[in-house]
């Protein structure tokens, strides 16, 4: 019988809620122990680690270093290892540029400061000693098209593809493999609430004709995590249609 201490972990950040929480699912089928991150989802973090073998939740303000700090210190304790990390978690607010205050301007920043600085533990406490890893950091199609009234938000995941094609130049010569995943549209908490006029014109551009699902991008995720040996440093668009890349 396998050990549960050789199983594979995987931290998802931001993992309590849609396309977050259908990669703590996927990655559980795939035989991973979940380290659920969070930070305001309490209960559907809670809900979902339940249903999940061996998953373990966490919750870290990614905007502050040091409950990074701590955040690692309980995943050495609680697992001593980290195999994959998908880097979910992100913060938006909507707003041009002409009232859109510069504190809320930080606050996008900040998540994907804490993003660099949480991979950046990852490797060197985890995945650099035990000379291999997986890392997995979900985008959208927003960076690559831009919209209007989320400059901030564009800029943080066209950053985070920058940083993708970057850090695997970083890790080179190391089994160490770091993608991007950019969906487009999908069905989730931030999307229920657009207006029917705004819904419409966004399906008028997706050439499937549909939003896609949490579901579909997280399958991406899982083969990323798993069956992709020779993929590193790309951006995988997941958007029906709309963008190519």
């Amino acid at each position: 019988m396998t050990n549960p201490g050789d199983r594979p972990v995987a931290l998802v950040t931001g993992g309590g809620t849609g396309i977050g929480a259908a990669c703590c699912r996927a990655l559980s089928a795939e035989g991973f122990r979940v380290a659920l991150h969070y930070r305001s989802s309490h209960e559907s973090a809670l809900k979902l680690a339940g249903e999940l073998p061996e998953a373990q939740t966490y919750r870290a303000d990614l905007a502050d270093p040091a409950e990074i700090d701590a955040l690692i210190a309980s995943l050495r304790d609680d697992f001593g290892r980290i195999d994959v990390l998908v880097n979910n978690a992100g913060y938006n607010e909507n707003g041009d540029i002409f009232r859109m205050k510069l504190e809320t301007y930080d606050a996008v920043a900040a998540v994907q400061r804490g993003t660099w600085y949480l991979t950046k533990l990852v490797l060197r406490r985890f995945m650099l000693r035990a000379k291999r890893g997986r890392i997995i950091n979900i985008t959208s199609v927003v960076g690559h098209t831009g919209n209007a009234g989320q400059i901030p938000y564009t800029m943080a995941k066209a950053g985070l593809d920058a940083f993708t094609k970057s850090l695997a130049q970083e890790v080179r010569g190391r089994p160490i493999l770091v993608n991007s995943v950019a969906p487009g549209f999908v069905a989730t908490e931030m999307t229920a609430d657009l207006p029917p006029a705004v819904r419409e014109q966004i399906l008028a551009r997706i050439p499937l004709g549909r939003m896609g699902t949490p579901e579909e991008v997280a399958d991406v995720v899982a083969f990323l995590a798993t069956r992709a040996h020779y993929v590193t440093g790309s951006v995988i668009h997941v958007n029906g249609g709309m963008y190519g890349g």
